[in-house]
């Protein structure tokens, strides 16, 4: 109820402005102990080896540099992704950069990964107190050229690894020139390769295995996913978070700002999102855990990811137009499903 009498002021503001002014609020509201979102009880989950209280999560990309940490845990999330963090701070592309699109239940972004890098991310880290269930998301600078691409996520990978509950390889932004490249079979073959040796090393060194999750377009067809999905299988990657922002339009054709160049989230992704989930779900076989994420708007949305196959969900763009009522909602409709799917197999 609040958020929906705040929204119209947040939404007169630029879209980048309102986003860390809503951040700054979450903030003092955590300070001064004022009550959280009402929370609702879900199912626990377990998935990449972890415990999840519930299966809602939060996406990467609001909170890049893990400076909100509990504030937004306050909202009833089941686990945090924060990110994307890149090795350097960069500051991203030009402002404009973040569009709303409002008769469309969507968001344009061209951020760029602009991040205080990790040297502050860290630190955020350190000053937070919740311990929930926290995945880091990591990538390039764009300055990296490609061929030294796997550097910046094995840097990102050893220097988070401590911290992470989970660790999120993102080669599927939209907004760091050439990223996706890093999709195409040998390029994956060779960074997952990698990562998956190093974090044999690290699980020595540090007592403990980190789940690697891996986050995917939304435009891969039959043949990409097939090719990933071996990937994942054959470098031992725990789960695959479907998907990220879309470079398609479909289903914002002549809104405003719809010609704008980044990465479509909302409602429009939702049916393309979950369509590239359900293919992934076909392609391993369980053999990986699935992170629906794309579109998700209502609790019936949230369910509709897990009938596709996933074992957890991820919420963005939903909160800039539902608010943090969305979080119990999705809660709720997660643990229905669930009964729902346990009834059905006895």
């Amino acid at each position: 109820m609040l958020y929906a009498l705040a929204r119209p002021f947040l939404f007169a503001l630029d879209p980048e402005r309102a986003h860390a002014l809503t951040l700054g609020l979450a903030d003092a509201a955590q300070r001064l102990g004022l009550p959280g979102a009402a929370r609702a009880a879900g199912t626990p989950v377990r998935a990449m080896g972890l415990e999840f209280p519930n299966a809602v999560g939060l996406a990467a990309g609001l909170d890049k540099n893990a400076a909100h940490i509990d504030a937004l845990a306050r909202l009833g999330f089941g686990f945090l992704e924060v990110g994307t963090v890149t090795p350097r701070p960069q500051p991203g592309n030009l402002r404009p950069r973040l569009f709303r699109l409002p008769r469309a239940g969507a968001l344009i972004n061209r951020m760029g990964f602009n991040n205080a890098g990790l040297d502050a991310f860290l630190a955020n880290l350190a000053r937070a107190s919740w311990r929930g269930v926290l995945g880091i998301n990591i990538g390039k600078n764009a300055d990296t050229p490609m061929a030294r691409a796997a550097d910046d996520y094995a840097t990102c990978l050893e220097r988070v690894y401590a911290h992470a509950s989970y660790v999120a390889v993102n080669v599927s932004s939209p907004n760091t020139k050439d990223l996706r490249d890093l999709q195409a079979p040998d390029s994956l073959d060779a960074l997952l390769g990698r990562l998956a040796a190093l974090r044999e090393r690290l699980a020595e060194r540090h007592g403990r295995r980190v789940p690697l999750a891996l986050k995917v377009a939304p435009e891969l067809d039959a043949a990409q996913v097939q090719a990933v999905a071996d990937a994942v299988r054959r470098h031992g990657v725990d789960g695959v978070i479907a998907t990220n922002t879309s470079v398609a339009r479909e289903g914002v054709e002549g809104l405003p700002h719809a010609g704008e160049a980044g990465g479509l989230s909302g409602a429009p992704l939702r049916a393309r999102a979950t369509a590239t989930l359900a293919a992934f779900a076909a392609a391993l076989r369980g053999e990986a855990a699935l992170i629906g994420v794309g579109g998700i708007l209502a609790g019936a949305h949230a369910a509709e990811k897990l009938e596709a196959g996933a074992s957890l969900v991820q919420l963005y763009t939903g909160l800039v137009y539902r608010g943090p009522a969305l979080v119990a909602e999705c809660i709720l409709a997660c643990r229905r499903k669930s009964r729902t799917a346990s009834t059905a197999s006895r």
